[in-house]
């Protein structure tokens, strides 16, 4: 039976244990963080295994356990780093012609006046978000220029500190009463997804973000034609193999707003018929790699 490394021991991994075991694959927890690692001599708590499941989210530890598994990843180091850099992100698909949000980079230390400028052509309210956080952190939304100044003064304190690694961050349009979609796309094909709502009641009170982790809810939906499409030529123009897009959509527009190289597996349920199957297949074809 193949050997399956999973760097994460949330919902993905309880989910996709049982499914992966009943097409011939493993599933072995890796714990990527908060313990001691040792790297001169054999460590008896990293398994032995044939391929890894996404890069852990911290590349350092990551590193290690990628020198000490050698094993190829589905999503590896530079897929996970290729959609974790937001801007990156952005530009990549706004250079292939896919639509996302107008968007600018800010690379600190920026003064008042570049910052100014820099969304000048911008209607507010406009989204700061930082450049390389996940799960809606950090994310805020300014109505006018003294909100946005006082935002970014916050993020002058954070970007001062010089073990700060990442000093980016981004300015974005606001796209009011988009409806949020995450498509789940693996080795090239879109197999369902989700949309995310808010609750009633979070919604009266005003709250927009629509991240999971922030108590929205994932209903499935039956991705257009049209969605299924663009997710996948997102998955193509940025490389990454499994991948979660998230759409949003307006009234008159559908726009790519974020990408995530190491998204939850939901309940098997809110996906296509062979999801499974496809996922299976990648991490058998990734195993095969001979690279190393």
């Amino acid at each position: 039976m193949l050997r399956l490394a999973v760097a994460t021991q949330e919902e993905t991994f309880e989910r996709m244990r049982d499914p992966l075991a009943d097409r011939g694959i493993e599933v072995v927890p890796l714990q990527a963080k908060e313990r001691a690692i040792g790297l001169t001599d054999a460590s008896p708590d990293v398994p032995d295994v044939d391929v890894g499941f996404v890069f852990p989210t911290r590349l350092m530890e990551g590193g290690a356990l990628d020198a000490l598994l050698g094993v190829p990843w589905v999503n590896d180091r530079e897929a996970v780093v290729t959609s974790r850099n937001k801007g990156g992100v952005v530009a990549a698909l706004a250079r292939a012609g896919i639509a996302v949000p107008e968007t600018v980079m800010l690379s600190n230390p920026v003064s008042e006046a570049e910052v100014s400028a820099a969304v000048s052509g911008m209607a507010y309210p406009l989204v700061v978000k930082p450049n390389s956080a996940t799960r809606g952190v950090g994310v805020t939304k300014v109505d006018d220029e003294d909100s946005l100044l006082g935002v970014v003064d916050y993020l002058d304190l954070v970007h001062d500190y010089r073990a700060t690694g990442d000093k980016s961050y981004l300015i974005q349009e606001f796209l009011p009463d988009a409806r949020d979609y995450r498509a789940m796309v693996v080795d090239g094909d879109c197999y369902g997804g989700v949309e995310r709502r808010l609750p009633d009641p979070a919604r009266e009170a005003g709250r927009w973000k629509h991240n999971v982790h922030r108590g929205a809810e994932a209903e499935r939906v039956d991705l257009s034609p049209e969605y299924r499409r663009l997710a996948e030529s997102v998955s193509e123009t940025l490389g990454i193999d499994y991948l979660g897009v998230d759409l949003l959509v307006t009234e008159s527009r559908v726009v790519v707003g974020e990408t995530n190289a190491r998204p939850t597996i939901d309940r098997a349920e809110k996906y296509d018929a062979g999801f499974y199957d496809a996922l299976a297949g990648l991490i058998e074809r990734t195993a095969e790699r001979t690279e190393r």
